[in-house]
């Protein structure tokens, strides 16, 4: 991997920091509001409580922001030529793709430690599995959504296409559960939507599958794993083929 490159991208991101509060500081205020400030942080969740529910749930909105801000990013600058500037260096395509990566990741363990942190000061509580287990599958399928950042700067080919990627993702925030429980016909349309699975397996350790149904509070709603797994799996698979259909698309037009 390339590392000169890599400490370049890390240095023009740590330059920048309204993206990083937009980044990592809007999700951390945002539990800090809606977990650690209410009364019903203590509440049961499973495996810990409520506030470690909060956690998790603001964790991972972080984690996506970031992994799809840098796809788009990346995207955006092959597109507006950065990519023939890199073209006459030794570089390949590949140590690009993995920089890209590894900054990806980098970048979105800054809102994940920051939320976690905060939430071990403020009474979230849970089983050692359940922070550990929540905070890697945040992490890995943040992932995912890198793809869904390039596939956005692929189809609107402009710097737009990042602030289009993130305002649609607090769409599909709200739509995928994350933001307060959804019931009946809501909770049914979000499960086919993207974050959903992606935030469920997360919360997956702390909950083991039981959920928040408002619409009949005294009675516990059970979910199996696979309904999470296949929700994420199967959007990731339409990321990577819409993202590798329209990088296709565009060099074609080049």
């Amino acid at each position: 991997m390339n590392r000169t490159y890599l400490g370049m991208e890390l240095k023009r991101i740590v330059r920048d920091p309204a993206g990083l509060f937009f980044t990592a500081g809007l999700p951390a205020f945002m539990y800090v509001i809606f977990g650690a400030a209410q009364s019903y942080k203590s509440a049961n969740a499973g495996n810990g409580n409520v506030a470690l529910f909060i956690v998790i749930s603001m964790a991972a909105y972080g984690a996506v922001t970031a992994t799809t801000g840098v796809g788009g990013t990346a995207a955006v600058e092959r597109l507006q030529g950065w990519g023939r500037q890199l073209g006459l260096t030794p570089m390949r395509d590949g140590q690009f793709v993995l920089v890209k990566s590894v900054l990806a990741v980098l970048v979105a363990l800054v809102p994940i430690a920051l939320i976690y942190g905060i939430g071990m000061l403020t009474g979230a509580e849970g089983t050692a599995r359940a922070w550990l287990l929540s905070a890697l599958v945040v992490v890995a399928g943040a992932g995912v959504f890198a793809l869904y950042g390039l596939a956005m700067a692929q189809a609107f080919r402009s710097e737009t296409a990042v602030s289009v990627a993130a305002g649609m993702l607090v769409i599909m925030a709200f739509l995928g559960n994350i933001f307060f429980p959804l019931s009946g016909t809501m909770l049914t349309i979000a499960k086919f939507t993207p974050l959903y699975g992606y935030v469920s397996l997360a919360r997956y350790p702390l909950t083991e599958g039981r959920m928040i149904d408002t619409s009949a509070p005294a009675e516990p709603v059970y979910e199996p794993l696979w309904v999470p797994l296949l929700n994420l799996t199967v959007w990731g698979l339409i990321f990577a083929l819409l993202a590798t259909w329209l990088v296709r698309r565009g060099r074609g037009r080049q």
